[in-house]
């Protein structure tokens, strides 16, 4: 059974309802997982209840009144043989009023609160029942659901479904043959339907063998879909390009440094895959300051110097304003153009800037998402580049991509991050990516010290800034992120930068902010890059790509508010020199959340990428590293990355077993639950 229209009883309304919740078949119905469940097998008596505890009363009503001290509420009393139990509405409708008169018998399900008069529930569900109506005899489950679709009706489409389609396997006996779970048929009926003899901590905690063989799955078919994409791109054609003979020596030669032992590693694996017929897919990570952008360079050079040109883009005009004034420095004295195109820039220029890239006359591109609009065009180009890839959506990156396909040739693509990947992400949503890792710090820098300071010591910070100034040092002061409100944040960044003038006139203080005009901010920080600013004031516009050795102290407002990669990001741009750099996190007392809690614990005791890459992750979810909101790419349903390790290492080893001996099963297995979403793939 394949279509909702096939089955009695789905109306056009219901499967209107069900498409909101992006399902659109009955197989997508039932790997529609419950969130929990609610125990309605059982019913308490009201002297045996727990503060705390979810439970199932049932009780006559004794008293109901719509009292309006001290706001409107919905008073209710139900008594059993044992005592009396208070519930209260404070939001409810005139039929709810209607069905609980005194004398009506009700059995109500919540959690026991300790009210003034006794035992109390807040919002229980209820419904009218006999004297004689009998028990659930199984967990009642809870679903994800939309406006306008009852739980009630949820379940009675699930339970359809579970009566009428055929739950075969798609994968043969051996996949499961170490472990110990049960069918699929049987794993998707337990979990719709569980008894009450099941332990409710392992269906809460998906613990449950049942949950496991879903979660196995899924990863199973994330992994098969990632290894048949990294297939697909084998098999495509891209320039072979031949190792550099001329260019990148005489760019090592002239660089004021020399590669560090890891910059080394990444630029002789980024320069195998560049001799391959097939497009580079490759993730070059590297934690703040670690030194990616030369790595790039190199690789950039290797394919100039064949006749290919290059392009590189970054999420931010300041990042690529950047990266455009590193690459011409270096590869101007090489004879090689390097064009700047973004959106902002004058007309003129930007023509000048096409035309050249057009007749191959540039044969480096650095800019932002200007980069892949429709009227910019490449004579050929071999490599794109793409910085902080994560703040990229997929049609973004595919744009660039798809300006290179010249010949039947499509470019090969390196992706940077300053957010290292966590091993359990790199195996899951990056499995058909090679990644590159620069593990080590060029040599000179100096660990930064971070302080957390409440903002009722500002004025200890305010003498800390002053005293590092007039030292010849200079300081960042970096405003709070506001998400509700870009006007709000800007009046913020404006406030903060008068009043800092006002409170050290003998220092020279900049301002620097996302809605200032191009050539405004280029001066800005023309002038802080050159010390004739002491102090710059910015909104977190300078996360990245802001380069002043000199600056060894950053103050950040409400620290709590932002999140640990971001802190991370703002905190690498001190300690660029040789001098003693200092960050320290300002945060409200007040309005400090748990979350922000935890997030400050990290940041304070680690400057490890990876550790708060870690940390992240189990915080907050793989979302916020995957850039999801921008990416597109589908989340994990049922498993989870940090809870299912073990899993996510099985399926990675079965996944290559599967693709050689049985292709036919790999298919189905991946219709199942690929036809839910598109593909994981990070393109």
């Amino acid at each position: 059974m394949h279509r909702f229209s096939e089955i009695k009883g789905f109306s056009p309304a219901l499967i209107a309802q069900l498409s909101k919740l992006g399902i659109y078949a009955p197989a997508g119905l039932l790997l529609h997982l419950p969130l929990r469940y609610l125990d309605e097998t059982r019913v308490t008596l009201i002297r045996d209840l727990r503060v705390g505890e979810q439970s199932q009363v049932e009780g006559v009503v004794v008293h109901a009144e719509v009292s309006y001290k001290p706001r409107r509420a919905l008073q209710v009393r139900i008594e059993d043989a044992s005592g009396v139990l208070a519930l209260r509405y404070m939001h409810f409708y005139p039929s709810q009023i209607a069905a609980m008169q005194v004398g009506t018998r009700l059995r109500v399900y919540g959690e026991v609160r300790a009210g003034f008069f006794g035992y109390e529930m807040v919002h229980p569900q209820q419904r009218k029942v006999l004297e004689d109506t009998p028990v659930s005899t199984n967990l009642t489950p809870v679903y994800p659901t939309t406006a306008g679709l009852s739980q009630t009706a949820l379940r009675k489409a699930v339970q359809k479904c579970l009566t009428l389609c055929t739950l075969e396997e798609t994968l043969p006996t051996w996949v499961y043959a170490t472990l110990n779970h049960p069918s699929f048929a049987n794993s998707l009926r337990l979990l719709h339907q569980p008894t009450p003899d099941i332990a409710y901590s392992s269906l809460e905690d998906r613990s449950h063998p049942a949950w496991q063989r879903l979660a196995y799955d899924e990863l199973l078919a994330q992994q098969l879909s990632m290894r048949q994409h990294y297939a697909r791109r084998k098999q495509s054609h891209a320039p072979a390009i031949a190792p550099s003979q001329r260019l990148v020596p005489q760019l090592l030669a002239k660089l004021p440094f020399q590669l560090t032992a890891a910059q080394q590693k990444v630029v002789h694996e980024i320069a195998h895959d560049l001799q391959q017929a097939h497009p580079m897919q490759r993730l070059l990570q590297g934690d703040v300051g670690s030194g990616k952008t030369v790595v790039a360079c190199i690789a950039a050079l290797q394919l100039i110097e064949q006749g290919w040109q290059v392009a590189m883009m970054a999420p931010t005009e300041i990042l690529a304003e950047q990266h455009y004034k590193k690459l011409h420095g270096w590869l101007s004295p090489l004879g090689i153009d390097v064009a700047w195109l973004t959106g902002s820039q004058p007309k003129k220029e930007r023509e000048q800037s096409l035309a050249d890239l057009s007749s191959g006359k540039a044969m480096l591109a650095v800019g932002t998402h200007a980069l892949f609009q429709d009227h910019v065009s490449f004579k050929q180009l071999g490599l794109s580049i793409v910085d902080e890839q994560h703040r990229f959506g997929v049609q973004q990156r595919l744009s660039l991509r798809k300006k290179g396909q010249h010949a039947q040739l499509e470019p090969h693509q390196l992706m940077m991050s300053a957010t290292p990947i966590p091993r359990t992400l790199s195996m899951s949503y990056y499995a058909d990516l090679d990644v590159s890792t620069i593990d080590a710090l060029p040599p000179g820098r100096t660990p930064i010290v971070t302080k957390l300071v409440a903002d009722d010591r500002r004025e200890e910070v305010l003498l800390r800034v002053r005293e590092a100034c007039l030292q010849g040092q200079q300081a960042y002061w970096v405003c709070p992120l506001i998400e509700e409100s870009e006007a709000l944040q800007l009046q913020t960044a404006n406030d903060t930068y008068a009043y800092l003038q006002s409170a050290f006139p003998e220092l020279k203080v900049g301002l620097v902010h996302g809605r200032m005009k191009p050539a405004e901010k280029q001066a800005v920080m023309m002038g802080f890059a050159t010390n004739q600013l002491q102090l710059l004031v910015a909104t977190t516009v300078i996360e990245v790509g802001v380069d002043v050795p000199n600056a060894s102290l950053m103050v950040i407002e409400h620290a709590e508010r932002m999140g640990l990669s971001q802190l991370h990001q703002l905190r690498g741009r001190v300690g660029r020199g040789a001098a003693k750099s200092t960050c320290i996190l300002l945060y409200n007392r007040q309005q400090c959340t748990k979350l922000g809690r935890a997030r400050l614990k990290v940041i304070y005791e680690s400057t490890d990428g990876f550790a708060i890459a870690q940390a992240d992750l189990t915080i907050r979810g793989p979302g916020e590293l995957l850039g999801t909101r921008q990416s597109g790419v589908p989340m994990l349903k049922i498993a989870d990355l940090e809870r299912d390790v073990e899993l996510l290492d099985q399926a990675k080893l079965v996944a290559v077993r599967l693709l050689e001996q049985t292709p036919e099963a790999v298919d189905a297995h991946c219709q199942r639950w690929l036809s839910l979403g598109s593909e994981w793939v990070k393109v």
